[in-house]
């Protein structure tokens, strides 16, 4: 999991709305912004990853590192070459797909294919040329574009895309560009499905699925450290991601068609944009290769390795993050976080946060007022309330109103 909230487990505390008499609190003006002041970043819980990097360039090793992080584990080999599917791009109404690779053959065939399942393409293109996708009526309209060139392919529910130079298709590499909400990411290995999606709330929408290999091509990808960090950090975050997602390789997520999704919701898989950085991308290649099939467990299971950059001085239990304890997350002392020579971002920081985001995150026509109720032991804010000028009030975790106010961390002050 990333350096931001990993999976969406915060709880709020519901306290049903309660109106008091006019009095001065509630005749002062709602303020447009809150101050916080803090320290750290993301939910703390796990793996500090400036934590990690102090600790490989005090000299320590990887499997050292972890130990210190998740409390009573070890570090074990099993097969990793497992097939992941990561949502690339969900809940999405259009998104285009191309490459630029000189002698790049890309082929579009119907349906949701199977790893070893084989096909006869519905369109066979060449690079240059632009896969357009488009919510129309429910269903998934494709063209293509060339040049000054557009023309409409096909409709349906459910296609995959496959290209020159991959475990599918003989060839030189391929990359394979793809766009999203005006960004765009490179992709290289494996297939993509492009698929409807019902969404409870949404209705149908468009999901981008990568199929890839755990053990290299997933890897490969994860963006989640700096690929110039000591070579123990690199190792300690590889075999970290490598850990999460062999957890989360058991079950297909109805919500988004796979396993994991590209974000900081799961952690955050760059794809190829990761792999070619200059220099420094083979260093990172290096790191997941020579942890080949590493994974930490507890008790002969594999844990759900959370981690994030870094915390407020120790690190958090999953227990007083989400609600939902795990033996192996128990706080420790993470110095490194809080050292600004370390930690120049996050060691400390301040943040103005919008009456808007504030009242949205309690769910309160506006807020006159924060208060901090209680920390937790290790200082994070375990429960903050927010009074209403109509008198309501509502308290929500000290994680969850992270998330949701997009502060840092839990460990801050309400100035």
């Amino acid at each position: 999991m990333s350096k931001k909230p990993l999976i969406a487990l915060a709880i709020s505390i519901a306290v049903s709305p309660i109106t008091f008499l006019p009095n001065a609190a509630n005749a002062e003006t709602v303020p447009a912004t809150f101050a916080f002041q803090g320290s750290g970043y993301g939910h703390g819980v796990g793996m500090s990853q400036i934590g990690a990097r102090a600790k490989a360039l005090a000299g320590e090793s990887a499997t050292a590192i972890l130990q210190y992080y998740y409390t009573g584990t070890i570090v074990e080999t099993v097969t990793d070459t497992q097939i992941l599917r990561i949502n690339l791009g969900n809940l999405l109404t259009s998104a285009k797909l191309r490459s630029d690779s000189k002698g790049a053959e890309l082929q579009l065939f119907a349906g949701d294919l199977g790893e070893t399942q084989t096909a006869t393409p519905l369109l066979t293109f060449p690079s240059k040329t632009s896969l357009n996708l488009n919510l129309t009526d429910g269903l998934l309209a494709i063209s293509t574009t060339r040049g000054t060139t557009s023309k409409a392919i096909t409709t349906g529910s459910a296609f995959t895309l496959r290209w020159s130079g991959t475990r599918y298709q003989a060839g030189s590499p391929t990359v394979i560009s793809l766009t999203t909400n005006g960004a765009t990411k490179k992709y290289r290995h494996g297939q993509i499905s492009l698929k409807v999606i019902r969404d409870k709330t949404l209705g149908k929408r468009l999901a981008i699925i990568n199929s890839v290999r755990l053990q290299d091509e997933y890897l490969w990808g994860i963006g989640e450290v700096p690929s110039s960090w000591p070579t123990q950090a690199l190792e300690a975050q590889a075999i970290a991601s490598r850990t999460y997602a062999y957890a989360k390789s058991t079950k297909i997520r109805s919500a988004c068609d796979c396993h994991l999704y590209a974000t900081i919701s799961d952690q955050t898989f760059a794809g190829y944009s990761k792999e070619s950085e200059p220099r420094f991308g083979e260093i990172w290649k290096a790191a997941v290769n020579r942890t080949a099939g590493s994974i930490i467990t507890y008790e002969g299971r594999p844990i759900t390795a959370y981690f994030s950059s870094s915390s407020g001085g120790t690190t958090e239990t999953s227990e007083h993050a989400w609600g939902t304890a795990t033996a192996y997350t128990v706080s420790v002392p993470d110095s490194a976080s809080v050292d600004v020579a370390l930690n120049p971002r996050f060691a400390s920081w301040t943040r103005e946060i919008s009456q808007a985001v504030i009242a949205q995150a309690f769910a309160l026509p506006d807020v006159i007022s924060l208060t901090v109720l209680s920390n937790n032991p290790a200082g994070s804010v375990a429960l903050i309330q927010a009074i209403s000028s109509d008198g309501s009030f509502a308290v929500l975790r000290g994680e969850t109103f992270r998330s949701r106010s997009k502060l840092p961390s839990a460990w801050f002050s309400v100035n």
